[in-house]
């Protein structure tokens, strides 16, 4: 059982924000931003190229909750989802970073030679 089905089944303690009947929202362990905060389906869907689109509509709803709930929504936030090894995916269970709380930089990569890539 991965990580994120351990947190839904409770059998690992997490920060929860905000829940339903689909979704958990919970604090990331290590955060990038002054708000960092992860949202996965409570089902196991190992990444967005496994989602259906009923369920990121659903998670749509969640996060544009969620966002008001943390007071980010007029101040402005990032929401990502790494997928496979090469986009950065550690947890094998599709989840969203919602990040704000700040004024984020795209940090990434400034340190990267794109011949490096191609």
């Amino acid at each position: 059982m991965c990580l994120f089905c351990k947190i839904v089944n409770n059998e690992i303690a997490a920060n929860k924000v905000m829940e339903d009947d689909n979704f958990i929202a919970f604090h990331d362990i290590n955060p990038k931003a002054p708000v960092h905060i992860l949202v996965i389906p409570k089902i196991h869907v190992e990444s967005f190229n496994d989602v259906s689109s009923q369920m990121m509509a659903d998670m749509t709803h969640f996060i544009q909750k969620l966002v008001g709930h943390v007071d980010i929504k007029t101040s402005g936030y990032r929401v990502i989802t790494n997928v496979g090894d090469n986009g950065g995916q550690e947890v094998k269970h599709l989840h969203f970073h919602v990040l704000g709380g700040a004024k984020l930089r795209w940090g990434h990569f400034t340190d990267a030679d794109p011949k490096d890539y191609l």
